[in-house]
């Protein structure tokens, strides 16, 4: 395998877009999203737009997967944070290393903020992995209000 990750480019819209539905309806989201959110995601992640960033992971020259991540400040650490929004591989590309890989990239480019990610807590097998990784459970939840 020859695995790269780059930014996301207009031309890897339609792909990336199939990739968002197929994992937003999967157990991994408590939502499910909409073409709409989808698209405005993938828009933002392309344009100077400074909260989101969009990366695909490419086996050659196929896109096999995405992440998407975004940016906030923790005044509990007094760091930026690193978001994990976004992580999705195709199935045959899932227990090969790449998420490790990826994790060692935004580390490698993010030094001295924290990476933190959100995960269902049925999702066990992620779970396990990304505490391979290094991430470890906070003890608390997270709420949300639209307004």
């Amino acid at each position: 395998m020859n695995i790269q990750i780059r930014k996301m480019q207009k031309e890897d819209k339609n792909i990336v877009l199939s990739f968002m539905e197929e994992f937003y309806n999967s157990g991994a989201v408590y939502t499910n999203g909409s073409q709409e959110i989808f698209e405005k995601d993938f828009d933002n992640c392309i344009n100077d737009f400074p909260y989101l960033d969009g990366y695909v992971f490419l086996d050659s020259e196929k896109i096999i997967g995405y992440a998407m991540t975004s940016k906030s400040y923790s005044t509990e650490i007094a760091k930026e944070c690193i978001w994990l929004e976004d992580l999705y591989l195709i199935s045959q590309y899932r227990n090969k290393g790449i998420i490790r890989e990826f994790f060692k990239f935004i580390e490698k480019n993010n030094t001295g903020k924290v990476l933190k990610l959100e995960v269902e807590k049925e999702n066990i097998q992620a779970i396990k992995a990304y505490e391979k990784s290094g991430f470890e459970n906070l003890p608390y939840g997270v709420m949300k209000k639209e307004i």
